[in-house]
């Protein structure tokens, strides 16, 4: 099936197959290989991309669904200019990427959130990464990017 999705602000024409997932589509066909393939069953948050600005699983989601849709993943966060977002900034100096499996799924996930609240609560944000998996960091180096991202907006 032909389909048309806006994938980081780019619209394009793909053919998807009846089963195949956003994250195949995304990492296999399109070459944007950011977002994870951890558990393929939509419980780890590794591959995590915003669907119309809200974080989904991307390798339980089907691909022909997206069909009209705008798809963001890590690779579309960075402005033209290469330059990092503030929360991508804070994740390096605050500690938050170590293995970097996590990481883009992460983002993703605080991304969002941090577009739906300009200054979230510790609380908050321990609730939006609730089913994103981190191995290495133990969340606190995550939890302190945000505030660090948080404080740079202002």
């Amino acid at each position: 099936m032909e389909i048309e999705v806006t994938v980081n602000g780019v619209v394009r024409g793909v053919e998807v197959r009846p089963h195949e997932t956003l994250l195949a589509l995304l990492r296999d066909r399109l070459g944007l290989r950011g977002a994870k393939n951890g558990c393929s069953e939509g419980e780890c948050g590794a591959c995590t991309v915003l669907l119309d600005g809200a974080p989904i699983d991307a390798c339980i989601y089907p691909a022909a669904a997206c069909a009209g849709r705008s798809v963001t993943t890590v690779e579309g966060l960075a402005p033209p200019d290469g330059e990092l977002t503030a929360l991508q900034r804070a994740f390096v100096d605050s500690g938050a990427v170590q293995c970097g499996f996590c990481t883009p799924g992460l983002l993703m996930t605080l991304h969002a959130l941090l577009a739906e609240r300009a200054a979230p609560s510790e609380a908050e944000v321990r609730r939006a990464i609730v089913g994103n998996i981190c191995r290495c960091t133990g969340y606190a180096h995550v939890v302190d990017a945000v505030a660090q991202a948080v404080g740079a907006r202002r």
